[in-house]
């Protein structure tokens, strides 16, 4: 895009994206919001979660660090151009489904996403990419550890093969093996091994970690909180209704 005197606008983007991340400082640094000591959602003054411990602090320094929205008290949230503002200052080369709040898989925007491609896979949740502009922080290639899904062991060192692990191991490496996909994050980056923690979009938009689940292929991992938890115990559930893939009749 040019201006009227042939200058092109791209040229400002950098100052602009500057200013308008200053000007948010603040609006949403005045705007209070509450956490307990533990925990990674954040709260209006009046939640019933807050009732052990609640702690103060600004929107624009919950948002930040990564917390996301209570969905019972429904406290403040920054816009999306608001949060995307903050995720390029604080997160560059990032897109966090956390930051901007999305309650399901199928609302993230894979062309904000980090591309990739698959180049080999492990197991049902565990895949190896190559990264061609990688941001600070992540390498070129890196193992990838889908979030909120757990598929049956197929290579653990001292599991024999899972039931139903093959089949999602193989779902995974048809889907996803050779394939260029999209990278969308959440509270943590990495592991405790070191992988990069993922959801995989595949270019047609849809998210392979919810595919597994509601193909039956695992099961929603909730031993740490995540995004769409909601949305993948209901998937689920469904899957375990309509006696899909290994809760099917053995």
């Amino acid at each position: 895009m040019k201006t009227g005197k042939g200058i092109s606008i791209r040229r400002f983007l950098p100052i602009l994206v500057i200013t308008a991340f200053f000007l948010l400082q603040g609006a949403a640094g005045d705007t209070k919001v509450y956490v307990t000591n533990s925990g990674k959602k954040y709260h209006r003054e009046n939640c019933a979660s807050l009732r052990r411990s609640k702690v103060e602090v600004s929107l624009l320094d919950v948002v930040k660090s990564g917390y996301s929205p209570c969905t019972s008290c429904k406290p403040p949230v920054l816009d999306e151009g608001e949060a995307q503002a903050v995720a390029e200052q604080s997160q560059a080369g990032f897109y966090r489904v956390n930051i901007v709040a999305l309650e399901r898989s199928a609302a993230a925007d894979p062309e904000r996403m980090l591309g990739a491609e698959v180049i080999s896979h492990v197991d049902g949740d565990t895949v190896r990419v190559r990264i061609p502009n990688p941001p600070e922080g992540v390498g070129t290639l890196e193992t990838i550890r889908l979030i909120g899904v757990d598929t049956p062991e197929t290579v653990h060192p001292r599991r024999e093969v899972e039931f139903f692990g093959r089949e999602a191991s193989d779902f995974t490496k048809r889907e996803l093996l050779g394939k260029q996909v999209r990278l969308a994050f959440d509270w943590d980056t990495r592991d405790k091994y070191g992988r990069l923690l993922v959801y995989i979009y595949t270019a047609d938009g849809n998210c392979h970690n919810a595919a597994l689940i509601r193909e039956g292929y695992g099961h929603a991992y909730t031993r740490f909180t995540f995004q769409f938890m909601d949305e993948f115990r209901a998937l689920e559930e469904e899957a375990r209704r309509e006696k899909r893939g290994l809760w099917g009749d053995r």
